[in-house]
């Protein structure tokens, strides 16, 4: 085959985003397309930015989309075009019981180049993360993973006498069947059982009891799938060695947000800092593009703009893209920060700074509360002074207005473009489904009040988006104390304690 397609099936890992390989990592980001199942964690998604997304999950026995629509779909996404790179993450490992080895087969049968990037499975990760290990050399020197999903009678478990640990995948919903034909087949009833639901994620729950108790205890407690059961001597190790639900449920993370799914609105390029903060207190976080950055309309403006410095006093910059656009507009034209002369910086807030700062530039003007509408009030710049306001086609006209009822000379250029992203279907649930929202600026809220309503509580970033999201009619509506995402971080605490 001449074209450059090629697939990558990546194993994702059991949820912990943290469990991913440097390799799948690197394969998601070299991607054109990305194929995921309902079992890979979205945030997993922030390593390919520049890829379409395609969510192909599949929940439970109701299937979104069929395994033969996916393998088939495999195939032609990496046909399209003369040829794609295809990433195709899925849940826990490619081949343990991901049946990505029909997703192998039908690429060798295409002619397609593909490899396979094992993940950590999680019949023995939710275990881990659960404190007991499937191997032990006291009580057990050997383990089988089985599949859940069978039929009364075809299991054959008399063939696994000899087995001293039995790990049970998709096997929650035929549980009491599962235990009395292991039962039958001389299993000892009292042998200790525990079923992990949502293992290695914050959400994790663990249940244990005997081989004769634990379809009972699993649905006394309300466990569904995604579930791992483990049964054997082994699971009599827990209270000893269990960790993950000390540290995120009963230690130094216990609060507010632990378990709790937390919304961060972005754009689409690259990750968030607030999720990695959020995500040490212990909540789910869901990263939402909710829009991108297109070129300028018209990619010439900037610099012609900026062309006659002497005839501006002020260069205004109102948010880390415009940053972002200045200084790929001097790169396109060969030039550096000295092509600024005498023309001095504002930045809209210490956010901005610190962006003009990481470029070697520092603001001579920050406001002493972030907004378009405190450094309009207190620019230094006198009647007749000349401003440029580098921002997207979307800026609103509160600075403009501020600026001139003082009588500065106020000029706006688009450096760039603010578009809406797109979301996929499981993107757009799970939005709908967190319990707090965080909102960076009032194009955020605008945004999210088109894509999904205003029927969110959310954690915002100051007055000035505060009261962008109070007009767009979101009611339930926390203000961070100060400018910093460690704030906002107790915003979304504030926030979630009060729903």
């Amino acid at each position: 085959m001449t074209s450059r397609a090629f697939v990558s099936l990546i194993g994702a890992g059991p949820g912990d985003p943290g469990l991913l390989t440097l390799k799948g990592k690197a394969a998601l980001e070299r991607a054109d397309v990305v194929l995921f199942d309902y079992l890979a964690n979205p945030e997993l998604l922030k390593y390919c930015p520049q890829a379409r997304t395609v969510y192909v999950g599949k929940k439970g026995f109701s299937e979104y989309v069929s395994q033969e629509q996916i393998t088939a779909l495999v195939v032609s996404t990496a046909l399209e075009n003369g040829g794609q790179r295809v990433a195709r993450l899925k849940g826990g490992d490619v081949y343990v019981f991901g049946r990505g080895g029909e997703e192998a087969e039908a690429c060798h049968e295409a002619g397609i180049p593909f490899e396979i990037v094992p993940g950590i499975s999680s019949a023995i990760a939710a275990p881990a993360y659960a404190g007991i290990p499937v191997t032990h050399r006291s009580v057990a020197r050997s383990f089988a993973v089985l599949t859940g999903n069978v039929k009364e009678g075809d299991a054959h478990y008399e063939r696994l006498s000899g087995i001293d640990t039995l790990v049970l995948l998709m096997g929650v919903r035929n549980l009491d069947l599962i235990a009395r034909e292991l039962i039958a087949a001389g299993r000892a009833p009292q042998t200790p059982a525990a079923t992990i639901q949502w293992g290695s994620t914050p959400q994790q729950r663990t249940v244990t009891g005997t081989l004769s108790t634990i379809a009972a205890e699993v649905e006394r407690a309300g466990l569904e799938a995604p579930a791992v059961t483990v049964v054997g001597e082994v699971v009599r190790l827990r209270e000893r060695l269990r960790w993950f639900d000390l540290d995120h449920r009963m230690g130094e993370h216990s609060g507010p947000l632990v378990g709790k799914n937390v919304a961060v609105t972005r754009t689409r390029d690259g990750g968030s800092g607030l999720a990695d903060l959020l995500r040490t207190r212990g909540a789910n976080v869901l990263e939402v593009p909710l829009i991108r950055f297109a070129p300028a309309s018209d990619p010439g403006a900037v610099a012609d703009a900026l062309h006659d410095t002497g005839a501006l006093d002020w260069l205004l910059l109102t948010s880390n893209q415009a940053v972002t656009s200045l200084f790929e507009t001097l790169d396109a034209a060969g030039l550096d920060v000295r092509a600024l002369g005498r023309i001095r910086v504002a930045a809209v807030g210490p956010s901005t700074a610190r962006s003009l700062l990481e470029r070697g530039l520092r603001a001579d003007f920050v406001p002493s509360i972030p907004g378009a509408r405190h450094l309009g009030a207190e620019l230094p710049a006198g009647a007749g002074a000349r401003v440029l306001h580098l921002t997207s086609q979307l800026a609103e006209d509160e600075l403009q207005g501020a600026l001139e009822a003082r009588g500065v000379r106020y000029t706006r250029a688009e450096g760039y473009r603010t578009v809406p992203a797109e979301l996929e279907l499981n993107e757009l649930e799970r939005l709908k489904g967190s319990d707090v929202v965080t909102l960076a600026s009032g194009s955020a809220a605008r945004h999210l009040a088109a894509l999904a309503g205003t029927d969110f509580t959310v954690a915002v970033m100051g007055p000035q988006t505060a009261d962008a999201a109070r007009e767009l009619g979101f009611r339930r509506v926390v203000v961070a104390a100060t400018p910093s995402l460690e704030a906002l971080v107790q915003a979304a605490e504030l926030a979630v304690a009060g729903t």
